[in-house]
């Protein structure tokens, strides 16, 4: 790949604004744009109430479900309120109660524990998500968050409520009698599952009913069957039998058609979020009783707090403002007949609690243009970079910011020399500052350390001088 060489020009280096907010709820999508107006502005109330007021009409509404969700825990982080991150994992509860693979509500389950300081709950909730999503990367940094924090500050996790299964009530004879000889072979499998309907149907056994009515049990793994005989001997218990039926059940395992009404579901499912919101205030009581430490898996809050607070120490906002004039010119020598370009670049430190190690990173960028073939003058050159510790000796300063660079800006570069400014994150995803992921960080300063060694845009969208970038979210439910 040839290139040339330009002179000295100021470039930045423009983002497209994701398009988040596209669907609508019937009969309210006039109050739903209105309130998603709000959330992106981060007006987080105003939005929540515009919420509430859709679904008093629509309560189980997933699309408004999910937004008011994320509305409360960035609330929550905002003024530093339990009470809103408990009410966002109650909302993202209900999602999960009618579709369990919703990959968002259990992201969402997942943070709100995690703020909660339940991070063995909040665990199983990414770890599903990254089942369902293995190339998730806002699953993986808080999955791998919550292992880190496990391992560093061991606490009790609340008991949690185990799911009502057997109530006390006679097991008919004939169900056992027809598990051992179905356990034999005696009797078809679908004389073995009327029984297991009767237990269901007869409150003897609780389980959520199907999802569809039309499906059937066609093959049933053979360890069932031994369980089976197991149980109709006693050498296990009625519990045991009938715990390892609702998890072959709930699992998928085995479908048994079972008839139920829309009351009994929604029944169901009213005492399955009661005894929700009870383990909620068992936790929220032991976070109080326990003066728990919590360390939040969201740490962009964290980031553009301490940034803030120490602003000059990363920002070269006036440097960049000045023409990039005074900086030393890089050296350059001829060998073999080909230029050689020596830059030296002074790192500027990554601003404190970042969690996502972009220093590294910058290596590969920095080997990325190492690797390419430039001319000048109709002679091939290549570029070198060294680090120094001097400021005043550097061709090159390069810094992470979280500041302003202007309207959809992802980074800024002096041509030739200068200040190079890569943003580690904007306000675009919801309303909250949100870092970028890893890659997207990447491309960014790539991107800028090309207009440092004179590289002006390129047309080509394959391109990494092509001037627009999308940047992926690390830790934005909506990336």
């Amino acid at each position: 790949m040839i290139k040339t060489l330009f002179l000295l020009l100021t470039i930045g280096f423009a983002a497209f604004t994701p398009q988040v907010f596209a669907q609508e709820i019937n009969n309210a999508p006039e109050l739903f744009q209105e309130a998603n107006k709000h959330f992106i502005k981060g007006e987080y109330k105003q939005a929540i109430q515009i919420y509430n007021s859709i679904l008093e009409n629509n309560p189980k509404n997933v699309s408004t479900l999910k937004m008011k969700g994320v509305a409360l825990s960035n609330l929550a982080q905002d003024e530093n309120l339990i009470n809103y991150h408990v009410d966002s994992l109650k909302q993202f509860y209900i999602i999960k109660q009618h579709n369990p693979n919703d990959v968002l509500a259990l992201i969402g389950l997942g943070i709100g524990f995690g703020y909660l300081g339940e991070y063995h709950e909040s665990k199983q909730y990414f770890e599903k998500a990254l089942e369902l999503e293995p190339n998730n990367v806002v699953v993986k940094n808080y999955l791998n968050f919550v292992d880190k924090v496990i391992k560093k500050y061991p606490y009790n996790p609340t008991n949690k409520p185990v799911p009502v299964i057997t109530k006390p009530a006679t097991i008919p004879d004939w169900i056992k009698n027809n598990a051992k000889w179905w356990s034999e072979g005696g009797i078809e499998d679908a004389d073995f599952i009327t029984g297991i309907q009767f237990l269901i149907k007869n409150d003897i056994m609780k389980v959520d009913p199907p999802q569809t009515t039309n499906l059937s049990s066609n093959s049933i793994p053979d360890w069932v069957r031994n369980n089976a005989g197991w149980w109709a001997t006693g050498k296990i218990s009625n519990d045991d039998f009938l715990s390892g039926i609702y998890y072959l059940i709930q699992n998928g395992i085995i479908i048994i058609p079972v008839e139920k009404s829309t009351a009994d579901l929604e029944k169901a499912q009213e005492d399955d979020f009661k005894q929700f919101e009870r383990y909620l205030r068992d936790i929220s009581k032991n976070v109080a009783n326990e003066k728990r430490y919590i360390e939040y898996p969201n740490p962009s809050f964290d980031v553009i707090k301490k940034f803030l607070r120490d602003y000059i120490k990363w920002n070269f906002d006036e440097e960049a403002k000045s023409a990039a004039g005074h900086f030393p010119n890089p050296t350059y020598e001829i060998v073999n007949g080909t230029y050689v370009i020596h830059y030296k670049i002074f790192v500027n430190e990554q601003p404190s609690g970042l969690p996502l190690d972009h220093v590294s990173t910058f290596n590969n960028s920095l080997q990325f243009w190492q690797q390419q073939e430039f001319s000048i003058n109709d002679k091939p050159a290549v570029v070198e970079f060294s680090y120094t510790n001097q400021k005043g000796e550097a061709n090159v300063w390069v810094t992470w910011v979280v500041r302003d660079l202007g309207e959809g800006v992802l980074g800024h570069a002096h041509l030739g020399k200068g200040v190079v400014e890569v943003a580690l994150g904007d306000y675009e995803c919801d309303g909250s500052f949100q870092l970028y992921d890893v890659e997207s960080v990447e491309k960014i300063m790539t991107h800028e350390l090309g207009h440092s060694v004179g590289l002006q845009h390129s047309s080509d969208p394959n391109n990494i001088m092509y001037p627009t970038l999308k940047p992926k979210y690390a830790y934005c439910l909506f990336s």
